[in-house]
């Protein structure tokens, strides 16, 4: 079965939905929704957990956030230690592969509004780009 692009499926669309890479676990990310659903944004919900972000999503909210894949990083995760400890110097494309075969790892949330992006830690940050 062929990954779908959360990303490119509504990245031309001239309305975009705000979208928010989510985990209902993280106390951040249901805050961050909060906050959207309060400024009445029109939101896609992506639980990255349950579909991991294709290498296009995640290079292109890279693109986006002006920043190196390393960054996108929860650099505290065991899983991250682990991996890093095998090979202490990974490239960009090694860590974007990271972050798909272990979505646990990428910082959250993400919220992409109108070409704009922003990690929402805190939350309120997300307030930024609305």
């Amino acid at each position: 079965m062929k990954k779908t692009s959360h990303f490119f499926i509504l990245y031309d669309v001239k309305i975009m939905k705000t979208k928010i890479y989510y985990n209902p676990r993280c106390s951040k990310c249901r805050i961050g929704l909060k906050i959207l659903k309060e400024k009445n944004e029109d939101i896609e919900i992506i639980k990255y957990l349950e579909e991991a972000p294709t290498k296009e999503d995640l290079k292109k909210i890279l693109e986006i956030l002006k920043i190196p894949a390393i960054d996108l990083i929860r650099q505290n995760e065991d899983i991250y230690k682990k991996l890093v400890k095998k090979n202490d110097k990974p490239n960009e494309n090694q860590v974007i592969e990271w972050m798909i075969k272990h979505p646990k790892i990428i910082q959250r949330p993400i919220v992409i509004k109108n070409k704009k992006a922003i990690i929402g830690r805190p939350p309120e940050k997300i307030l930024e780009i609305l």
